[in-house]
């Protein structure tokens, strides 16, 4: 059976600069043997350029093509809602190369959108602009809403976090492209050119990875080298298909059966034969 991975990074590759052990093996087999996957990240600051060239550091093989962001996925649907318009940004470069590979203009006065995403240019100026042109009637969108990121030391404030700061300040909920939204990860299927039932997520948390690939109809598999453990899971209402220790493990599972799909075929519906309608006789000797 033909089938792919997206795969988030933080926590699933690396935990900041460390690379987690077994993560480069596993790409080199995906790469080898020609399996479809793309890495779908969360985070808006890198372009693929970046996000490749740290990967390389590490010791993973990657190209750009591999590298699927939020922030390119915010530019794809503001392209789609309104094309060639206009955003006021609270971010870093991979959201304004994103922003204007895709036609639009960053602006500081009357945009179509306040965009917000990573950064550590966050200040007090750019919330009480952009608290002013939301009022005003710019539309919010946050490339994410997680609430925060890991680092090698420990974590920092996220996407979500910063958002809630100017939601709360003007009433306006953000829209949300990233993970777990439908809008990224279905954009990103289709880039691998898989069906719903040949796509597998792999990740390490339950709020973004794992419910995204439940709600679109993956088969999901959470990794423990992020920020879930195993006794965390019976919150849930939902559940991954598959839990393992690292992308080390997963690998070992993957090479007992020759990196095949690991779900194997989808089962196929029964053919059945249409039902004979009783005739009136039948019906009435019943």
């Amino acid at each position: 059976m033909k089938h792919g991975y997206l795969i988030d990074m933080d926590g699933v590759l690396y935990r900041g600069s460390q690379l987690i052990p077994g993560a480069d093996t596993f790409i080199s087999q995906l790469r080898h043997r020609n399996i479809p996957f793309r890495f779908l990240t969360n985070n808006s600051q890198r372009t693929r350029r970046d996000v490749v060239a740290k990967l390389e550091r590490m010791g993973v093989s990657a190209e750009e093509e591999h590298v699927f962001t939020c922030a390119m996925a915010t530019a794809r649907f503001l392209e789609s809602q309104k094309p060639r318009g206009t955003a006021f940004v609270i971010g870093e470069g991979g959201l304004l190369t994103a922003l204007h590979q895709h036609g639009y203009a960053v602006v500081d006065h009357d945009p179509d959108y306040v965009v917000v995403g990573e950064g550590r240019t966050f200040n007090l100026e750019l919330v009480e602009a952009a608290t002013r042109m939301i009022v005003g009637g710019a539309k919010l969108i946050a490339t994410n809403l997680d609430p925060n990121c890991p680092t090698d030391r420990g974590v920092r404030p996220g996407c979500g976090a910063l958002v809630a700061l100017l939601e709360v300040a003007t009433g306006v909920k953000a829209f949300s492209v990233g993970k777990p939204s439908p809008v990224m990860m279905r954009a990103a299927r289709k880039e691998l050119g898989l069906t719903t039932d040949q796509t597998t997520m792999i990740g390490d948390t339950m709020e973004t990875d794992i419910l995204g690939g439940v709600q679109l109809g993956f088969r999901t598999v959470l990794l423990l080298t992020g920020g879930t453990k195993r006794e965390d899971l019976i919150h849930y209402a939902y559940q991954p298909d598959l839990v393992v220790s690292s992308l080390a493990e997963f690998s070992d599972r993957l090479s007992d059966s020759d990196w095949q799909s690991p779900w194997g075929e989808p089962a196929r519906p029964e053919k059945r034969t249409p039902a004979r309608h009783a005739d009136v006789s039948e019906s009435v000797l019943a």
